[in-house]
């Protein structure tokens, strides 16, 4: 059984009027759950337990186990809604998992042995381009991140998606319509501002500062 059990309950009051209701009043969260063979079916989750599981990175790329009601299916994560200020999310999408059967996940990237890249022990800066990546795999396969090492990484040097080593059984979405997708991961540049720019900078803004303001009315 997964790590995460979700309780949800079916909704048939559907549209923006039952759904503003549902997270004002009852403080629960309208999803959908779709894919596999079956409907795509509306349904309630507490916005609480949703938000504990947020904070969860994990939670982002394993397979839930979704109890509605007492039935149980497996789903992924697909999309949710947040409020653009506050700490609120607005809906979720779940799309069930079908065992035997490919699926297509996000996997969170973890950036390793970045302390020790050549290029920042010479006081360069790791950039990272992408936080997670498209991957297509069995169920049972399903990794909860993907490792990107940085150990070996110089001062200009990249990081692409082909650098990657992949878990078994793991292979990239981004190729499956051929290699031309080689993005950029991460990369280690100089550091923008120098410590003597930016001292040059200070001095000259406390220098402004001392000047007397003209008077008004002097001579042009």
């Amino acid at each position: 059984m997964s790590d995460f059990i979700l309780n949800a309950t079916k909704r048939s009051d559907i549209g923006k009027g039952a759904s503003r209701r549902l997270r004002r009043e009852a403080n629960m969260i309208p999803a959908v759950v779709y894919g596999g063979t079956e409907d795509a079916a509306s349904i309630t989750l507490s916005h609480n337990q949703v938000t504990r599981f947020l904070e969860e990175e994990s939670f982002y790329s394993s397979i839930i186990t979704l109890d509605i009601e007492g039935e149980t299916e497996e789903v992924l994560l697909k999309d949710l809604q947040r409020h653009p200020f506050k700490p609120k999310v607005l809906h979720v999408d779940l799309k069930r998992v079908v065992r035997g059967q490919e699926m297509h996940a996000n996997a969170p990237l973890h950036f390793m042995n970045e302390e020790n890249a050549p290029g920042v022990k010479e006081g360069g800066v790791v950039s990272h381009q992408v936080t997670s990546v498209e991957i297509i795999c069995m169920p049972r396969h399903l990794p909860e991140y993907v490792e990107v090492d940085m150990g070996a990484v110089e001062m200009g040097g990249v990081v692409h998606l082909s650098d990657l080593t992949l878990p078994e059984g793991v292979r990239l979405a981004a190729f499956e319509q051929g290699e031309d997708n080689d993005l950029s991961v991460a990369n280690i540049v100089p550091p923008t501002v120098s410590t003597s720019s930016s001292d040059d900078a200070e001095e000259a803004t406390e220098a402004a500062a001392e000047e007397p303001a003209a008077e008004e009315g002097g001579e042009e």
